[in-house]
């Protein structure tokens, strides 16, 4: 199995940002770390073995990259704004970063599905949201997708437009609708074990459907917690049998 690592002075960042490529060709999954942790933390808790037999198959290409959570949401000498700013520069180095370096990395434009577990799953799940024009689905892991559970009582128009229950009921613009609603691959899945928040899904899920767009809501039972034996179960799950 391939596995390239490549590392760049972020504009958008201003910092030295990695990102690792597993595989050689397949419908890209962008996936993002779980709170503070970096861009090899899938690769450490055997998340990329569990799917490696899709990687080598060529079902999927996987690029894993680096968080900044600790420079916003889960850093607690910042204040409120100063961490949706790092999140919006975040959002920035994804979208004009990222993305091209996937479409290069690739010779040429390919679909691309984001994926995270926990506060990863937030970000995976906000980034489809936001830019239905670049990315084609995602795999939305344990997440709560409410950015009020982590902004710590600070909440303004940015924090507002990062937070995907917050914004979805009110989004009417139809570009972005028609192209969220023509997605067949938004999956939101949860265990109803110890530390898990089904209803977090259920919520989203209500919000989808009462904007006509299409996604599946997967509640897994009591005995799956909040822990990576869970998502080693989940990822290759809905890599090979949705994608």
């Amino acid at each position: 199995m391939r596995r390239d690592i490549t590392t760049w002075h972020s504009p958008a960042l201003d910092k030295s940002m990695e990102i690792v490529a597993y595989g050689h060709y397949g419908t890209a999954l962008l996936m993002f770390p779980s709170a503070a942790a970096d861009y090899l933390e899938y690769e450490r808790f055997h998340l990329i073995d569990a799917i490696k037999p899709y990687i080598e198959a060529g079902k999927v290409k996987v690029y894993s990259i680096n968080s900044i959570n600790s420079e916003s949401w889960l850093n607690d000498t910042m204040d409120g704004r100063a961490k949706v700013l790092r999140h919006q520069q975040y959002n920035q180095y994804i979208v004009d970063e990222v993305v091209p370096f996937i479409h290069r990395d690739c010779n040429g434009t390919v679909p691309i599905i984001t994926a995270g577990v926990s506060l990863g799953a937030l970000h995976a799940a906000n980034t489809l949201f936001r830019r239905p024009d670049l990315f084609d689905g995602t795999i939305a892991m344990s997440g709560i997708y409410d950015l009020s559970a982590y902004s710590k009582g600070y909440f303004d128009e940015d924090c507002y437009f990062n937070s995907p229950v917050s914004y979805l009921p009110n989004l009417s613009d139809p570009y972005y609708l028609n192209l969220l609603r023509s997605k067949h691959h938004i999956y939101f899945v949860s265990g109803r074990g110890a530390y898990e928040d089904p209803d977090a899904s259920v919520l989203i899920g209500r919000i989808l459907t009462m904007q006509g767009i299409p996604h599946d809501i997967d509640l897994w039972g009591s005995e799956w917690t909040h822990d990576w034996p869970t998502w080693r179960a989940m990822l290759p799950h809905y890599i090979g049998t949705r994608l």
